[in-house]
């Protein structure tokens, strides 16, 4: 017999049994005739008890005594797979000799595990700033660009800090509110349009001097251009100078710009500007940076893009599906709106939403049938992911708030 020791527990087995596993430790145990190289294989020998001590879980050892008796590695449910897997790796026994049953909801665990450990990584990372302390050790005014950072960058780090975010948040929705004011009619006169552009120049300014102070602050001038939220605040910026760049062109020619200014609404540079201006809605990302609602609303939906690809998938799918069938019921009667497939598509697409504007009926009896089909088929299709994303999101949610409460 071999007198086994497991962390205090005697375990006794016989030696023509641990031999049927050679590759094991106890195989090696039992068919070595060495003693020097039996030491090696566990933590102490005593001589006088002829007992081969191992300084192992004695809880796991139970089912590797188990499998020497009967070939067969059982796995319980309760068990932590890392713990496991490490404890058999050590005896040097493969989890191929478990049933296959087992194996399968083992392993299921095993990647449950460690998608949580990979969440919970990100999560941290989520919230771990882009530069600690460490990082300005060393480096050029250092402990002043420290100071700067965690004022721009870090509000919890004192009040001025605090007052900085709250003004940062402030000339975001006042941006957004005057952007939105300017599309007005009563406010594109002259005096409402100078109001809107002073506005604009003043949240230009600040945000222009936030970024520059963020940048000048950073230890890693790589790193900070790779953050997403600084591509945020640079695309907040950009908007205002590229506009002013446009609006001062040729403006040395006045006959030129004269002729520019009369057809700004239908030339291509006028489009252009259209479009700049409009890329100023993109400042309200930067509320991201001290929400922690809208942080887990992206975390989510980057964590579930496979689901929301799904999802957009089965709604292109149902799109084209719906609208052929209701093209082929509805093409022949007279005055319809569903002339063909490609016309057919809005009407399923917001069917399938289930926001039915009714701008495009159907008149047959074959038409509503498939007008019905599409509309239970989208409640059903739009009511499978929600529960997940907002479970999902919830979790998150709470897991960002708790970490950024450590913190």
């Amino acid at each position: 017999l071999l007198n086994i020791n497991v962390g205090g527990r005697l375990f006794q087995i016989a030696i023509k049994v641990a031999a049927r596993y050679p590759i094991t430790r106890l195989g090696k145990l039992a068919l070595y005739t060495d003693p020097m190289k039996k030491l090696q294989l566990c933590d102490d020998y005593s001589v006088q008890k002829n007992e081969y001590f191992f300084d192992r879980d004695p809880s796991i050892f139970h089912y590797i005594f188990h499998f020497y008796r009967s070939g067969v590695l059982w796995i319980m449910d309760e068990m932590c797979p890392s713990h496991f897997v490490e404890e058999i790796e050590y005896w040097g026994i493969h989890l191929k000799y478990s049933q296959r049953c087992c194996r399968i909801l083992f392993e299921e665990k095993q990647d449950e595990l460690s998608e949580y450990l990979k969440i919970q990584k990100e999560l941290e990372a989520e919230l771990e700033p882009l530069d600690s302390a460490e990082h300005f050790e060393g480096k050029f005014l250092g402990r002043f660009r420290k100071m700067i950072w965690n004022l721009i960058e870090n509000p919890y780090s004192s009040v001025p800090a605090k007052i900085i975010a709250v003004m940062s948040s402030f000339f975001v929705l006042i941006s957004i509110v005057g952007m939105t004011l300017s599309t007005v009619e009563e406010m594109k006169h002259k005096t409402g349009k100078m109001w809107m552009e002073q506005v604009e120049m003043i949240c230009a300014i600040f945000f222009t001097s936030e970024y520059i102070m963020r940048l000048i602050s950073s230890s890693s001038f790589k790193n900070f251009l790779r953050a997403a939220f600084n591509a945020v605040d640079l695309v907040a910026i950009l908007p205002f100078y590229i506009q002013i760049l446009f609006e001062n062109l040729d403006e040395a020619d006045t006959l030129y710009h004269e002729e520019l200014h009369k057809v700004e609404n239908v030339s291509k540079l006028g489009k252009v500007l259209k479009l700049i201006k409009l890329m100023r809605i993109f400042r309200i990302l930067k509320l991201a940076r001290h929400s922690t609602g809208l942080r887990a609303f992206g975390f989510t939906i980057r964590q579930c893009y496979q689901q929301v690809c799904c999802l957009f998938l089965f709604i292109a799918m149902g799109v084209f599906t719906f609208s052929a069938l209701m093209h082929s019921v509805e093409h022949d009667v007279p005055g319809t709106n569903f002339t063909s497939i490609p016309y057919a598509w809005w009407w399923a697409a917001v069917s399938l939403s289930t926001v039915g504007y009714g701008d495009t009926v159907p008149d047959t009896v074959l038409g509503r049938v498939v007008a019905f089909g599409c509309i239970s088929f989208g409640i059903i299709l739009n009511g499978m992911p929600i529960s997940i994303l907002y479970n999902k999101f919830s979790d998150y949610y709470a897991k960002l708030k708790a970490h950024e409460n450590e913190t």
